[in-house]
């Protein structure tokens, strides 16, 4: 079995000068060679362009939300993508409750599509939360 060393993966100032020097490549190519890419079990390279390209635009430091960090603590940051548990339950987490000022005991209605599960807040008059989760996928 033919393996290969993975290349680090670059940050920051390293990162944005290498893409510079390989301008020519594909932002595919680009992701690979800066070491944004995994090797699945069978041997098959993946690129992981959401985490290139989010590092580049940390690196560029480009602030997106226009929301910082107010409490000073680190933690994690809300990435928009939920996997079902070994329980089949699927977990919202904190950083989205809070981010839309959500309190304990807020009620929801569930509604599924297709491939979509919708909710709709309770007692909220002004702008659905259906709405506002559709925006943000």
């Amino acid at each position: 079995m033919n393996k290969k060393k993975k290349i680090e993966t670059l940050t920051g100032e390293t990162l944005v000068k290498k893409v510079k020097e390989l301008e020519n490549l594909s932002k595919e190519e680009k992701a690979r060679a800066c070491g944004y890419y995994t090797v699945t079990k069978s041997g098959v390279e993946r690129v992981n362009m959401m985490k290139f390209l989010n590092a580049l635009i940390d690196a560029e430091g480009i602030e997106l939300d226009g929301k910082q960090n107010g409490n000073g603590r680190g933690g994690r940051s809300a990435s928009y993508r939920i996997s079902v548990q070994s329980n089949g339950n699927l977990l919202i987490g904190s950083a989205y409750t809070k981010q839309m000022g959500l309190q304990s005991g807020d009620e929801f209605e569930i509604s599924l599509g297709r491939k979509h599960i919708h909710l709709r807040q309770l007692d909220r008059e002004e702008g659905d939360l259906d709405e506002e989760l559709e925006e943000a996928s």
